[in-house]
């Protein structure tokens, strides 16, 4: 990390009477536990206090990690309030911030931290890195450069996000991100504790990804797999429903999984795009997302007959 980012952005944390941090709607274990890591961060080396908002749901194997209950719905805030430092935290593409990009755009100044490629930031300060496997390696690594303190609590956070972006190194691109956790584990991280920890789904859930599962269609020969989670099964859904992309994604000639949601109340359709080989992040960008190579994500307003033709058309396309 450049030197003078650094310093920069530690004399926006001293100046800043205010500070809010927030990720990608729908946040998953990186973009949760990276917040809450960089929050307990700047609490203990320049006692300042940030507001950690979020959009969307949390997933339900986040309920028990440290420092959970400081997460506020953006909805429990008041929509015109104006920080004087805004982080925004592995959101990925502007449009994945959801109701938080409020926030964002009434910030006096906005630092970012992200492992997504994206030509469009939305900080004046940018610490991004598509070549990391997680942004909290990139936490990581600014606490390395700055030499700040840590805590349990900190440790604890960074193992969980990189275990939970990487599907436990299985995506690892590097070797880093493991050199990273052995040296959070040999700080006090006990992966035991922290794997087990994420263990931790209602019944309710977990039986209705299993539905969503069961009724996925298969296109291409088989080489597409598609699924889709109704507006009322939204409601249990636990996260972005990387479970049901997970497992579709074992079957044998599966290259290209799609998951279609029904955003709640709203005409809003989520895609969550994955692949084993190929690349799928252009299809992400033709509605309007974006991702890495091989996941990425869009949300579009639509009918969900509308979508679910498009993606079809757009993968028999390529």
């Amino acid at each position: 990390m450049k030197k003078e980012y650094i310093e920069l952005f530690i004399e926006k944390i001293k100046t800043a009477k205010s500070i809010a941090i927030a990720g990608h709607k729908n946040p998953d274990g990186d973009s949760v536990c990276s917040s809450l890591a960089l929050m307990k961060l700047l609490d203990l080396n320049f006692n300042k206090k940030a507001t950690v908002i979020y959009d969307g749901n949390i997933p339900q194997e986040l309920e028990n990690i440290p420092l959970r209950d400081d997460l506020i719905y953006y909805a429990n805030l008041q929509q015109d309030l104006k920080y004087d430092l805004f982080i925004a935290v592995d959101y990925g593409t502007k449009n994945h911030l959801g109701n938080v990009e409020v926030f964002v755009n009434n910030s006096d100044y906005v630092v970012e931290f992200d492992h997504h490629y994206n030509d469009d930031v939305v900080g004046s300060l940018c610490f991004d890195d598509p070549e990391r496997d997680s942004t909290g390696q990139l936490i990581y690594d600014f606490i390395q450069s700055a030499n700040l303190k840590t805590n349990q609590d900190i440790i604890d956070l960074l193992t969980l996000s990189i275990i939970s972006d990487t599907g436990s190194f299985k995506f690892a691109k590097t070797g880093e991100p493991l050199r990273v956790v052995a040296d959070l584990v040999d700080s006090g991280a006990d992966m035991t504790q922290l794997v087990n920890l994420l263990n931790n789904k209602k019944k309710k859930t977990v039986l209705m990804e299993s539905r969503v599962v069961s009724n996925a269609e298969f296109h291409m020969r088989g080489r597409l797999a598609l699924a889709i989670i109704n507006r009322e099964d939204y409601k249990k859904l636990d996260g972005r429903g990387d479970v049901v992309l997970n497992l579709l994604a074992q079957i044998h000639n599966v290259e290209y999984v799609v998951l279609l949601k029904e955003h709640g109340d709203t005409n809003q359709i989520g895609l969550s795009f994955r692949s084993r080989h190929n690349p799928i992040n252009k299809i992400a960008e033709s509605f309007g997302g974006g991702g890495h190579l091989c996941a990425a994500g869009a949300v579009v307003e639509d009918t969900l007959e509308n979508v679910h033709d498009s993606v079809i058309k757009a993968f028999k396309g390529m």
